[in-house]
């Protein structure tokens, strides 16, 4: 790979990840760094093909490859209880779904074992799975329940109020926190080792503008709240309350709820290996500590 071309850095086009993006690009000039907005999925596998040089992406997509990346500290997307948009929409009663089947979007794979690991060892169950398109009709004409995660989640939680559905639905991040004690991390922000190795002050450059704009983010909500409006519809007080319930911090309590995670993945054969954490060091010569 060409040192000399822009380093190019993955953004997840939802809104739960705004505040670490929305005023980053202003602090990383486009003659050095590139940003591309995808799905999660394509993320993942753009770091892991090195089309990406840096991106946020699902957590269980940074732990099946953990060797090959290192984690840029004290950014994640969070929640200690409920989300708000990872769920699971159900038709029929949960004992039926338990023994049935349930569509899972196609778009990450954090939030699909979550539910696989909540269906056998919160539920002791195991329906079947279909993985599809995000479409609630199109999901739930296949299965007993759909689940949907990001700003499609969001759109499908409104609707199902707005035209009295009466579909129930599952916050998985409330569900985990009940059951386990612990919050959840969805994702993370990692970068490919050999491109910290080559150029770690173009990495820390990276870090420091992410995590200048999620503390500049979080100071005022409102630029923020504006724009989901603007752009997804819906009211501030909903906006606000979204943001405000989701965390961007990975301190150790996010970290040990993620450890856990990782834990029951191997345990269930969703992960064939454990997970340690590797994080990039904020100066010029790469460092790299365990957890």
């Amino acid at each position: 790979m060409e040192t000399s071309r822009p380093l190019t850095v993955g953004r997840i086009d939802y809104a739960n990840v705004w505040p670490i993006f929305h005023y980053a690009e202003e602090r990383l000039p486009t003659e050095r760094f590139r940003i591309e907005k995808r799905v999660p999925a394509a993320l993942n596998r753009a770091l892991k093909q090195g089309e990406i040089d840096i991106t946020s992406m699902s957590s269980f997509a940074y732990a099946e490859h953990a060797d090959r990346y290192l984690l840029l500290p004290d950014l994640s997307v969070s929640a200690k209880g409920r989300v708000n948009s990872i769920l699971l929409f159900l038709k029929k009663p949960l004992e039926d779904v338990l023994t049935g089947r349930i569509a899972m979007t196609a778009t990450s794979a954090t939030s699909v074992n979550l539910l696989k690991i909540l269906m056998k060892l919160y539920y002791r169950a195991e329906p079947s799975y279909v993985t599809m398109e995000p479409s609630l009709d199109d999901m739930l004409a296949e299965a007993d329940a759909a689940l949907l995660i990001g700003d499609t989640a969001i759109h499908a939680s409104w609707a199902n109020k707005r035209k009295d559905r009466g579909l129930a639905v599952i916050d998985l991040g409330a569900l985990w926190n009940s059951w386990t004690g612990y919050g959840m991390t969805f994702a993370l922000v990692a970068v490919r080792k050999e491109v910290a190795e080559r150029d770690p002050e173009a990495v820390t450059d990276v870090l420091r503008a992410l995590t200048a704009s999620k503390e500049r983010s979080l100071r005022d909500l409102k630029p923020l709240v504006d724009k989901a409006c603007a752009q997804l519809g819906g009211e501030p007080s909903y906006w606000d309350r979204y943001f405000r319930e989701l965390h961007y911090n990975f301190g150790s309590d996010e970290q040990a709820g993620l450890s856990l995670y990782f834990d029951y993945a191997h345990q269930l054969g969703l992960l064939p290996h454990e997970v340690r954490m590797r994080f990039f060091e904020d100066h010029a010569a790469l460092k790299v500590k365990n957890e």
